[in-house]
């Protein structure tokens, strides 16, 4: 038997003991380590999600240790330090086949329809093990460390997709991990002016350390505040990294003509349709596009990028808890008390 945190139904995650995974042909199982809680996690326990269904292990920004293999895995040995990814492509559809497997017709992912990393394991089936975001960890990066290669891998997406160039100004409004993450990201792809914008005074400080260029609370001035920084343009690319209607109405009104505007932070079920002017979009020639996930290659990106120290993840890492203990976890992830959250089952 091992120990396992299951999400039993909206807002009910329970910590118990769970049967031993069985490992069969191409599987991988992985003694984890380190499972950092992300705000999507947070949106699954209280609003449920159509991907899983309960009663369920969530979780998925995970490090661990091989200690078993099926038959036929040549990947991968007993002992491998490992960082596994939330997105699995299947391979076989249109987008996966084309290298765009963030909107594969199945959208398979670690800790939705398969199970999670909150748990003292985590069994990887072939399709995960084969297509998925595994990696082996940089000897230099602990499993703490590790496990925030998936959520630098979607940032990096993003920026990929909004088309961020040497020169630009780059506007994140949300200032949680995956923001400052892009402060970072965005830097050394080339931002040469950052701004960053946060509701919260508190969260807004935390920030302060990855040296932005503007740090602005969420208000009415706010609008003025960029232009100020941006000589009367704005913004060449919005990031919006928080789950918020009204900040992505507000991204248009911090950006330049022909800003390049990424509806990041996805909302939960339930949330209100934003109103935005199309004229707007079209006089500006505004582009306003999302993203989500990442693909294999953004992780073994991230981990390559954490390697070299390009980003520091023990920046990021501001609480730890054992696998008991994940509801205390959770609520200090969801109070933005501080910046990662980790388990460590």
């Amino acid at each position: 038997m091992m120990k396992a945190a299951i999400l039993e139904d909206i807002d009910r995650l329970v910590v118990r003991e769970v049967e031993d995974y069985e490992v069969g042909k191409g599987e991988v199982l992985i003694r984890v380590k380190a499972c950092a809680i992300c705000g999507s996690d947070i949106r699954i326990m209280h609003h449920g999600n159509p991907r899983v269904k309960f009663p369920h292990i969530i979780g998925h920004e995970i490090a661990g240790v091989v200690v078993e293999v099926g038959e036929g895995v040549e990947k991968f040995e007993i002992g491998d330090r490992v960082a596994v990814g939330a997105d699995v492509p299947c391979g076989k559809c249109f987008w996966c086949q084309n290298g765009m497997g963030t909107n594969c017709a199945i959208n398979y992912a670690i800790g939705y329809q398969f199970p999670g990393g909150f748990a003292q394991y985590i069994l990887l089936n072939s399709l995960s093990v084969e297509q998925g975001s595994v990696h082996k960890i940089p000897e230099n990066l602990s499993f703490d460390e590790a496990s925030l290669a998936e959520p630098l891998a979607c940032a990096i997406n993003g920026l990929e997709m909004a088309n961020l160039e040497v020169g630009d100004t780059l506007c994140i409004i949300g200032a949680g991990p995956i923001g400052c993450m892009m402060i970072e990201m965005g830097r050394h792809m080339g931002a040469t002016n950052i701004i960053v914008i946060q509701r919260s005074q508190l969260r807004l400080d935390l920030a302060r350390k990855f040296n932005a260029d503007h740090y602005f609370l969420s208000d009415r001035h706010v609008e003025e505040k960029v232009k100020e920084v941006t000589d009367g343009e704005g913004a060449d690319v919005v990031m919006v990294t928080c789950a918020s209607p009204e900040a992505q109405e507000q991204a248009l009104l911090l950006a330049r003509h022909r800003a390049r505007i990424n509806f990041f932070g996805g909302l939960p079920s339930g949330a209100r349709n934003i109103s935005i002017s199309s004229n707007f979009i079209h006089y500006q020639e505004c582009m306003v596009l999302g993203s989500h996930g990442s693909l294999p290659r953004h992780h073994q990106k991230a981990l390559r990028v954490m390697e070299k120290g390009m980003v520091n993840p023990a920046e990021y890492i501001t609480h730890r808890f054992p696998l008991e203990e994940i509801q205390e976890a959770f609520r200090v992830a969801e109070s933005h008390e501080g910046l990662k959250v980790v388990v460590n089952p």
